[in-house]
């Protein structure tokens, strides 16, 4: 069998798709001598991480496309990424790897074989930390150290970011190091985490028109990006900009903030509640050209305005890109230097001094915006993923609690009702992964216009371990945003069916598939932060925090547990192992456990969630939500807390309360002082 993983928005994947696949002479070779199997990596990543595990075991690297070469059990004995279809890049021809394969699978059947089954128990392999002892479940302020530390080994202090190009936003890494400010005051960690999306925010990652973040870049400026835009990255930095935002208050994210929800609205959404998948890097077989720019066709839209446009967004006659422009902004602190600031007058003569919402800046977006409207735009992946879309729900509420926009949290009911419509089914499908809509006209992204209703495609790829995990973690933000505690029993109801069908009951750990899904070689326990946090690290957090407001001891042990299996692993690849890291930050300091009790009040709600407490637990006790220890009896925070009265706020830990206080201010010192 021949096995070829790719992805709609993979540059490399169309390539060899038209070089290769698409070819009537490779087609025949291909189609006589194989089977031949299709897989989009994002509908099935257990079978990604399988063979990417294989690949990079044969030639020491991965990517996609992923062509790997399979015995008729499925079990891997060769495999690579791309193949040219004549000798180059020092890489044979793909045509010659086919019939050399075909030859030796034929002359050397045994060895093949015994080669296949000996690659499959090592991918099978464990890869992770044991189990550790009860006593040895202990964090301490000098274990976090380390991580910062070791993680700050491998920042860019100039140019933001972490390690060299290609540099991907990392946004884990980010979010640890806002954190560790938090907790200890370091400015280090906030300079590098600030700058490292103070880059991204102005850079050519960033669509500077529309919103929105390509996957990464492909320099150590952030100017040049692999053009696709997805949804999970999109969702992920929309999350570490809102915790930044909270904790430093600066209006650059607060606008990025609400551009990049705008372009989630206007080119993932669809219509009837889903998030779709991602933006193709390509258009017309050329990456990028959707999105750069000549010099004169600016002067053609905006006149007079375009001396001063293109003195800011770094756009010249010869081109900042293979004589193209990508918007950016390469001196943000000229362009919006605040002219009340000493440090700055001088700049007066050398910048126009906008502010980040300027009308003027709004204006020259619209115009030209209007004119790459006209371009062919990128294909639409509208498939519509469980797990990105629960990223998603986080990420609206998130943004929801950081600029208290109701738009962003009706915005979040609406798609937790859709994945509870459409993707929800029963016994080993219990949620699935993956729906997509069949209909042609939404094959790609649509701005103005209303989207057709149109039918529907289940597809019964049961749901994935982060799939749980993110789901999970959405439940949890859904009940910090709108106070319902019906949002917290889904998400313990979640959490035993992925202990019971997920679980590993020797290490504690959570294997990648369902016990009952039986078309993979190999299960999978992965726990490597990457592209997306891992199943594990999330599943960890959601047991401490559930565990915590049902008072459920054995999964706050477990995720310790957990946890303490990898501290030394987190300790020294803290930035592989990010989401781990914000892990340990809340086993370190206070878990404090907040209720906002008595008659609900919006207005201390919203001021309440503006404010950044990393780390803790937060419900609402009112009679107007009906919620209180009557009604849910298993949520021990909420017992003795009154449901009418005087809105007030009780401080707690291990169930214990301080006096209630009644303004967010007075809040804010007790945590400070405790």
């Amino acid at each position: 069998m021949l096995v070829s993983i790719g992805y709609s928005a993979c540059h490399w994947c169309h390539v060899m798709e038209r070089e290769s696949f698409e070819d009537p002479e490779t087609a025949e070779i291909m189609n006589r001598l194989f089977v031949n199997i299709k897989i989009d990596r994002e509908e099935r990543p257990d079978l990604d991480q399988i063979y990417m595990d294989a690949v990079q075991a044969i030639a020491g690297n991965g990517g996609w496309p992923l062509n790997v070469f399979l015995t008729p059990e499925g079990k891997p004995f060769y495999g690579g990424t791309y193949f040219p279809p004549v000798n180059m890049y020092n890489r044979a021809s793909w045509k010659s790897v086919l019939q050399s394969i075909s030859i030796a699978f034929r002359e050397k059947r045994k060895e093949i074989e015994e080669q296949a089954n000996s690659l499959t128990n090592h991918i099978a392999g464990s890869v992770f930390g044991t189990q550790v002892l009860m006593e040895e479940r202990v964090f301490d302020q000098e274990d976090v150290q380390v991580m910062q530390e070791q993680l700050m080994k491998t920042a860019d202090g100039k140019k933001g970011g972490f390690g060299a190009a290609p540099k991907f936003p990392q946004t884990f890494s980010i979010r640890f190091l806002l954190q560790h400010h938090y907790y200890t005051g370091d400015q280090a960690s906030l300079d590098q985490a600030c700058l490292s999306l103070d880059k991204m925010i102005y850079g050519g990652i960033y669509d500077q028109l529309a919103g929105g973040f390509a996957r990464y870049s492909t320099d150590e400026d952030w100017l040049v990006p692999h053009f696709e835009k997805m949804l999970y990255d999109n969702a992920l930095i929309i999350i570490a900009m809102s915790e930044a935002f909270q904790l430093t208050r600066k209006t650059n994210y607060s606008r990025a903030i609400r551009e990049t929800m705008d372009f989630v609205q206007n080119e993932l959404y669809s219509k009837k509640g889903g998030f779709y998948s991602a933006l193709d890097a390509d258009t017309e077989g050329e990456e990028g050209k959707y999105y750069t720019w000549d010099k004169n066709e600016i002067l053609d839209v905006l006149g007079s305005d375009a001396k001063d446009f293109c003195s800011m967004y770094d756009v010249s006659e010869r081109g900042n890109w293979e004589g193209k422009n990508i918007l950016r902004i390469k001196f943000p602190e000229i362009v919006f230097f605040n002219k009340k600031d000493p440090k700055l007058g001088g700049m007066a003569a050398e910048g126009p001094g906008f502010s980040e919402n300027d009308p003027k800046l709004v204006g020259w977006k619209r115009r030209m915006m209007e004119r790459r409207s006209e371009r062919i735009r990128p294909r639409l992946d509208d498939k519509i993923l469980l797990g990105w879309n629960a990223l998603m729900i986080t990420a609206c509420c998130k943004a929801f609690a950081a600029l208290g926009d109701e738009r962003y949290r009706s915005l979040a009911l609406k798609n937790i009702a859709f994945l509870e419509e459409k993707m929800k089914g029963v016994g080993t499908n219990f949620f699935i992964h993956s729906y997509k809509n069949t209909a042609e006209n939404e094959t790609r992204a649509v701005i103005g216009t209303d989207q057709p209703e149109t039918g529907d495609d289940r597809q019964n790829i049961p749901a994935f371990l982060d799939d749980y995990a993110f789901l999970i973690e959405a439940y949890i933000q859904l009940q910090e945003v709108t106070g319902e505690a019906k949002f917290l029993i889904s998400a313990k109801t979640l959490t035993h069916w992925v202990i019971e069908n997920f679980g590993e009951e020797d290490t504690g750990y959570f294997f990648y598939t369902h016990a009952a899904q039986n078309d993979v070689i190999v299960r999978k326990r992965d726990i490597y932060d990457g592209a997306t946090p891992s199943g594990n690290s999330v599943m960890a957090l959601n047991l401490l925090y559930l565990g915590t407001v049902f008072d459920v001891n054995e999964w706050k042990q477990r995720a310790a547990g957990n946890a303490a299996g990898l501290k030394d692993v987190i300790k020294r690849y803290p930035g592989s192992f990010a989401f781990w890291a914000t892990l340990v930050n809340a086993f370190t300091y206070p878990l404090y456990e907040i209720v906002l009790a008595g008659t609900y009040s919006v207005e201390k709600h919203k001021e309440f969630l503006e404010k950044a407490i990393p780390n803790r637990v937060f419900q609402i006790s009112s009679v107007s939500n009906q919620i209180s220890s009557v009604n849910h009896p298993e949520l021990p925070i909420l017992r003795n807390k009154p449901v009418v009265g005087q809105s007030q706020f009780f401080l707690c830990r291990d169930y214990s309360c301080q006096q209630p206080v009644k303004e967010v201010s007075d809040l804010i010192r007790l945590i400070k002082n405790s």
